[in-house]
Order: structure tokens, then sequence, then C-alpha cells
């Protein structure tokens, strides 16, 4: 027969003991993270990998790391291996863009930031991030487009303010320019 109940039970109880031990690992990855600490967040996240080979969570991070370090290519890699296992996570996508977009692949990354927008429709993030890409292409229309998108579903989104006060800058509009960097300020 099957386990008894008293099996299933130990069972959901090591899985929920993992399921923690897992919570607050991420919880110091991202402190090391956000702290700057990318080599030794590297490590403790190679470590994780051994024991939850199949955490997107943790390839993801491992491909925001890569990138700070300046390693796109490993970068890439780590994020293809997170949207392998969890493919609609749209996290993973835009990240992807922001590494494509740091290896010159421009298009390639907005094909990945559009990918993250049709899982996730309001996701300003990645409607600035294709703002920026646009902008390094001297598409500022388009960019200020997106910008307004990102604005729509975030409008206290200052990095986007600041965005477009960017592009407003470079289509020498002060005024317009100034504006934005006031909104981005408040």
């Amino acid at each position: 027969m099957g386990d008894s109940f008293h099996q299933l039970e130990q069972r959901l109880n090591e899985a929920n003991k993992i399921q923690d031990l897992l919570q607050n690992q991420q919880k110091s990855l991202i402190n090391l993270y956000n702290q700057g600490q990318f080599q030794q967040a590297l490590e403790q996240t190679k470590t994780l990998l051994k024991q939850f080979p199949s955490s997107s969570f943790l390839h993801n991070i491992c491909g925001a790391i890569y990138v700070n370090l300046g390693q796109l290519d490993a970068s890439v890699k780590a994020y293809d291996r997170a949207l392998e296992i969890k493919p609609d996570y749209a996290e993973a996508y835009s990240n992807m863009g922001n590494a494509l977009k740091g290896q010159g692949k421009v298009e390639e990354a907005i094909t990945s930031y559009n990918k993250a927008l049709s899982i996730k429709p309001d996701y300003a993030e990645a409607y600035n991030n294709i703002g920026n890409a646009l902008k390094g292409q001297g598409k500022l229309e388009e960019a200020i487009t997106s910008y307004n998108k990102a604005l729509s579903i975030k409008p206290d989104y200052a990095e986007a303010h600041n965005n477009i006060g960017n592009a407003f800058q470079e289509q020498s509009k002060p005024e317009e320019a100034i504006e934005a960097y006031k909104k981005a300020l408040a």
C-alpha cells in the first residue's frame, strides 16, 4: 500500500523545515547582495545550489550576482537555468534582458523584457528597462513612451521619471526634463 498517515506527516514536516531553511538562506543572500558583497553571495549561492539545484530563485540571484561581477556570459546561463525550471518567471526574463543589454544584444534584450511583460503585464520595471534599451539605440520617442507605460503602472517610480528627464534632455527639451527631474525627486 501507500504511506501511512504518520509517514506522510513526517515527510511534510521535513519539507516544511527545508522550506524554512531555504527562506532564511534567501534572506541572507539578499542582504549580502544589497550590501554589495557579491563574491560572498556567489559562494553562498553555489553552496545552496548543491543542496537545491532546482531552485529557480537561486539561479536567478546567481545571474544577478554574475552581472555585478561583470561576468555576463555566466549570468545569461544562470538566467537560462532559472527559466528552464520556472518558464513563467517574469523577473528572470527582465534580469536576462539586462544581461543581454550589457552584452550589446539590445534586440534580444527587448525580446526578453517583452517575455517578462507577457507573463506580468503590470511589470513597470520591464517597461523602464525597455525604455533604457530604446534610449541606448537613440529611439527617444519610443523610450519616452515606454517610460510613460512604466509610470502609468507605478506613478511614483523615481527611476522612470529620471530616465524620461534624461531622454528629454537628449531631445533638447530642458523644460520637460526639469519637470521630470522634479517628479523623480518628489
